[in-house]
């Protein structure tokens, strides 16, 4: 088959590209030792549920499942692979799966011997997660596995010619559930029909996020007395660009900046734009008992990471980055604080934004875009704040999908 043959030719690429880069050697090394950690640790006598993410953003979107299985469910163990390092290296201490590791590549021969040393009960299978010849096996030995929200496309390969024989491949889920009807729909026209629509558990996520907000007290010092705090998050240079050129022509903001990337480049650049401004780094501060005239100071840089999701709590006005690049970052997170959100025009593929426009989120594409709206914000507070409860309620309003799944599975 020709799935097989790409795989093993993927397979071959990774060894040679894992001698010259960094993330594909931890990935590739990952892999190789991912049998080494089940022989250690899988429990014969055990009842293991398999959570499968390929990344970090899945594995946030599988977590509420996991946490809640474990809740009501303590007679079964949690199994979580990752494919990426992205996500493994940031999660492989997590609490609250029993073993972690890498999901070994899909061969034919690593699919039979990972899921004979496992012997799952059942598996979930984060998104986009479609790996062929473990889907095939976990079929023929009986095992339910449920694709978790998940979000189909006209474009994608399952609904072209040319991909029908891959696209065998959905036919090996026992239950889809889905984010959107669009997605039931397009797997109804390929003759799939065990699909509910269950909505993106990652609306559970954010809400647990933002129940375990972390108290701030060099943010809380800053913002002291402030009228109007923006929060530019997961920002690159192009959103800089564009928010950065504002807040330089209007001074009654504070300014809080927690970029995507803290390289010192970075970081010098975003203080050369701000063009003489008051301005201070996260990481000068934190530890400090005396924070005293800190309010006095127009822009905080957040230059580590972890806090971004707290330090939305602080802001009037949001600004998630990314849109003008590969793609927009975490809106939710910002958009349950009850503050309106812009981002930038790269976001079709985000079933959030697209929700979020009619429900306080702002797609801007150029300045003029986002002077226009962040004038109209400093003159009417009421209307500022009627924007912010919109996304809060948009948020609130669209979770729920980790009951759903739960409830509808055979446990």
């Amino acid at each position: 088959m020709i799935y097989n043959l790409v795989i093993y030719l993927y397979l071959l690429g990774v060894a040679i590209y894992s001698r010259f880069n960094e993330k594909v050697r931890k990935m590739w090394r990952g892999e190789r030792e991912a049998f080494k950690i089940l022989r250690e640790k899988v429990d014969p006598n055990a009842k293991y549920v398999w959570f499968h993410a390929a990344s970090l953003g899945e594995f946030e979107q599988g977590r509420p499942l996991m946490e809640q299985l474990r809740k009501d469910h303590p007679e079964y163990k949690i199994l979580l692979t990752f494919f990426s390092p992205s996500g493994y290296e940031v999660r492989k201490n997590y609490e609250g799966a029993d073993i972690i590791t890498y999901l070994p590549l899909d061969t034919i021969t690593n699919a039979r011997r990972f899921l004979r040393t496992v012997r799952p009960v059942m598996a979930f299978f984060i998104k986009y997660e479609f790996w062929y010849n473990y889907l095939h096996i976990l079929k023929h030995r009986g095992v339910p596995v449920y694709s978790v929200s998940s979000i189909f496309r006209p474009e994608q390969v399952f609904f072209k010619w040319y991909g029908r024989q891959y696209g065998r491949v959905l036919n090996c889920f026992t239950h889809f559930f889905v984010q959107n009807e669009i997605s039931k729909e397009l797997l109804a026209k390929i003759g799939i029909t065990d699909t509910t629509v269950v909505g993106d558990t990652r609306f559970d996520r954010v809400l647990q996020i933002k129940e375990a907000a972390k108290q701030l007290p060099v943010v809380e010092a800053f913002v002291k007395d402030a009228p109007l705090v923006f929060v530019a998050g997961s920002s690159w240079p192009p959103d800089e660009e564009i928010f950065i050129k504002y807040f330089n022509e209007h001074k009654n903001w504070k300014l809080i900046i927690a970029p995507h990337v803290i390289g010192e480049d970075h970081l010098q650049q975003i203080e050369k734009l701000l063009e003489g401004r008051k301005v201070i780094r996260y990481t000068t501060l934190d530890g400090l008992d005396n924070l005293e005239n800190l309010d006095k100071q127009d822009v905080l840089i957040i230059n580590c990471f972890g806090l971004l999701s707290s330090i939305y709590h602080y802001g009037n006005v949001a600004y998630v980055g990314g849109g003008f690049g590969v793609g927009i970052h975490n809106l939710l997170e910002a958009a349950v604080w009850d503050v309106p959100v812009f981002f930038g025009p790269n976001n079709q593929k985000f079933q959030e934004a697209q929700g979020l426009k009619t429900s306080g989120g702002f797609e801007i594409s150029s300045y003029e875009d986002f002077a226009a709206q962040m004038d109209r914000f400093a003159a009417d507070a009421a209307y500022l704040q009627e924007q912010g409860q919109k996304a809060g309620h948009f948020v609130k309003g669209q979770s729920g999908a980790t009951q759903k799944v739960l409830s509808s599975v055979a446990l």
